[in-house]
């Protein structure tokens, strides 16, 4: 069985995060993602940056570890889309495609001439998804942006960390990777549409906006209560009761009692049924309101022993974690047994350990290929385009490819 994007051909010009890891995804189900790169560049800025490389002294355009997580399953052809030349072949490509995709500046799509309205007259089905940092319109469109900034504006920094801490960030690039997943979440939508109605359409996605959109449940707490948001001790959630950090024996663990009905079974197994009955500690309320002494109970019933044996006794009824750093989450025994991490082999016969795409289809039984060098199909697009041999040459002695 084919995986379920089979079919689809998406023209993709992207860089850096937040684009690369959402058509990674599309690329993974088994779209055609094509990376059109600038001609006489280096290509995707990611494509440069260290300080990893998988080739060492004989690195290639794809030898950077960050541009090999982003870019799994794609080509990449190399075009000047500006010249003349470059224009003619933009459009026999957008005839052929079902999606064009950007993750560039607000004002940028419109001067490569990749919206809808320039590209509408070529294939009226196409669908043009945008992922910038402040949208494509208003005071900010021309305005650079990136993942951090979007945390440190969006509340973010006010949620992390401990409370007498200097604001921080989360640990990782949240907002570029929602970013580009939503992209590619509305630009599926919109292709379905298209298939149906035979219009295509714009669809705009961008970090502020996905960032503010991140804050749910606590945004609608904000807008419509007296609650502020603050940073509290051991990464504790505002209103649930365990649910944070405790001390072990050994180091710590984290609980997330979420339901009432885990309270009273998070008591039996630690030997203190009586806490279920205190009337301090009876329901989240109070526990909230408790919350100190409650912690201070725990941590004395915790410290008894160490995180393993705890984790050993929760294992299926109380939710429980140990804190693992990065090394140590790769390392996991219950990550290896989902056979979550591929060994991909570049086309220079070396190695790469790289995390798999987190949807599970049961009958994918795709080949996963490393990320292309620059450049690295753009005979073969441009042949499967109707171009000759000797076209492909001639542009390319004119610097358009």
């Amino acid at each position: 069985m084919s995986l379920p994007l089979s079919g689809l051909k998406i023209l993709s010009f992207e860089q850096y995060g937040a684009g690369p890891f959402g058509t990674q995804y599309l690329a993974d189900m088994g779209a055609e993602v094509i990376k059109v790169e600038p001609a006489g560049t280096n290509g995707d800025y990611l494509r440069d940056i260290g300080p990893y490389f998988i080739d060492g002294e004989d690195r290639n355009t794809a030898s950077s570890i960050f541009f090999q997580a982003l870019n799994r399953n794609k080509k990449s052809i190399t075009l000047d889309v500006l010249s003349d030349e470059g224009k003619k072949i933009l459009e026999k490509l957008v005839k052929s495609s079902d999606a064009v995709c950007n993750n560039l500046r607000g004002d940028v799509p419109e001067k490569l001439g990749i919206t809808y309205d320039q590209l509408k007259v070529y294939n009226e089905s196409i669908v043009c998804a945008h992922c910038s940092a402040y949208g494509r319109e208003g005071p900010r469109k021309n305005w650079p942006g990136y993942d951090y900034l979007m945390q440190a504006e969006a509340g973010y920094f006010s949620l992390t960390g401990e409370p007498n801490g200097p604001p921080a960030r989360f640990g990782l690039s949240v907002v570029d990777y929602m970013s580009g997943l939503t992209m590619s979440f509305g630009l599926v939508s919109a292709v379905l549409s298209a298939k149906t109605t035979g219009i295509g359409r714009d669809v705009d996605v961008n970090l502020f906006d996905t960032a503010m959109f991140n804050q749910s449940y606590m945004a609608a707490w904000a807008l419509n209560t007296d609650f502020e948001s603050k940073r509290l001790d051991r990464s504790a959630h505002p209103i649930l009761v365990p649910c944070q950090l405790y001390k072990t024996k050994d180091g710590w663990i984290y609980l997330m009692c979420n339901k009432e009905d885990f309270w009273p079974v998070l008591c039996d197994h630690i030997g203190r049924k009586d806490l279920a009955q205190d009337p301090r500690f009876d329901n989240f309320k109070n526990r909230q309101d408790h919350r100190d002494i409650l912690t201070k109970i725990l941590d004395e019933e915790l410290m008894k022993k160490n995180t393993k044996e705890w984790l050993k006794d929760f294992g299926g009824v109380v939710p429980a974690a140990p804190i693992l750093d990065l090394k140590q989450s790769l390392e996991n025994p219950f990550l290896k047994g989902r056979r979550n991490i591929q060994t991909l082999k570049t086309k220079h016969g070396v190695d790469i350990s790289l995390l798999k795409t987190p949807v599970h289809l049961k009958e994918d039984n795709q080949d996963d290929f490393t990320a292309p060098e620059l450049g690295d199909h753009t005979d073969e697009v441009l042949s499967n385009a109707g171009f000759s041999d000797d076209q492909i040459r001639k542009l390319r002695l004119l610097g358009v490819i």
